[in-house]
């Protein structure tokens, strides 16, 4: 398994094969879990429904509440994905959330997709966002290159001791490098669980605020399925280190491989729409993190 190995659905396809992608070939994972092996309601239950057995599980926001829920275990290190199914329409104002947190206040450490709405007919925008001992605002925005609530996708985030890669549908859209040599902070201590919400957020997630949520709308639903947990499950970090036995921290992973690489380079190109790295008014001299490049 490696990042240049997947099946895109059809339409990527041909959209990176117009670039020049290598054809794919497909990723054989572990069987997914269903919602109670690995999780738990943290948030408003009579808002989360599960469905086909445990297999998926629908979220919904309306006036009244949002909703969310979490891992029963924390895990340092490792990879987890789950297929996601955003709010179709006009989803402005909402926001669903999928991320790793360390539930530390002071020196939190939190990894996070959050999934923008808009108005119809306007492109999602992921943000992610990388919190690594207490400092956050590092944050990145991609416009998705599909429609993400017309069918389900993959998100994941893969992190290691090298890099934390957040993943669409195998093809990277955010890599952060540990670069604790140049004094920037790298999550590599704390254990985080994993997390997902879905809540109303208008004061600034469509257009920094100036779409607000049409609750004429509501209720709004996103779906998940196929949760995939591959890490290191605590209380023990001590086999937690670096580890050529956890498939995570294979050679194979260190880094991006040459079509993973150009991929990463074809979302930053084509898709980025936001990065902290270049927003001067905030960061007049960048971030040493930034200076790093692919």
């Amino acid at each position: 398994m490696a990042y240049s190995l997947s099946i895109f659905r059809k339409n990527v396809l041909v959209t990176l094969f117009l670039i020049g992608f290598a054809p794919l070939l497909p990723v054989t994972y572990t069987k997914p879990s269903t919602f109670l092996q690995d999780f738990r309601v943290t948030w408003s239950d009579s808002h989360i429904k599960q469905l086909d057995g445990g297999k998926g599980i629908q979220l919904l926001l309306d006036q009244n509440s949002g909703c969310g829920f979490a891992s029963k275990n924390k895990y340092l290190f490792g990879r987890v994905s789950m297929k996601i199914k955003l709010i179709p329409g006009d989803s402005a104002g909402t926001v669903t959330a999928f991320y790793m947190n360390s539930d530390t206040d002071q020196i939190r450490d939190e990894l996070d997709f959050e999934f923008l709405g808009n108005r119809t007919g306007q492109p999602y925008s992921v943000q992610t966002n990388v919190f690594a001992h207490g400092k956050g605002d590092r944050e990145q925005r991609v416009n998705l290159w599909f429609d993400p609530s017309a069918d389900f996708h993959v998100y994941s985030i893969l992190w290691n001791h090298q890099h934390v890669v957040f993943s669409v549908d195998e093809v990277p859209i955010r890599v952060y490098k540990n670069n604790e040599a140049k004094g920037t902070p790298f999550p590599k201590s704390q254990p985080m669980g994993i997390y997902s919400t879905l809540w109303e957020a208008d004061d600034w997630a469509t257009r920094g605020g100036l779409e607000k949520i049409d609750w004429k709308k509501a209720p709004f639903y996103a779906y998940y399925k196929d949760f995939d947990i591959e890490g290191c499950a605590t209380p023990d970090p001590s086999v937690c280190a670096s580890n050529p036995t956890n498939w995570w921290e294979g050679t194979s992973y260190q880094q991006l491989d040459a079509v993973a690489a150009r991929r990463y380079r074809w979302v930053r190109m084509n898709h980025m729409v936001y990065d902290y790295c270049t927003d001067k008014q905030r960061n007049p001299v960048p971030p040493p993190e930034c200076l790093d490049g692919i």
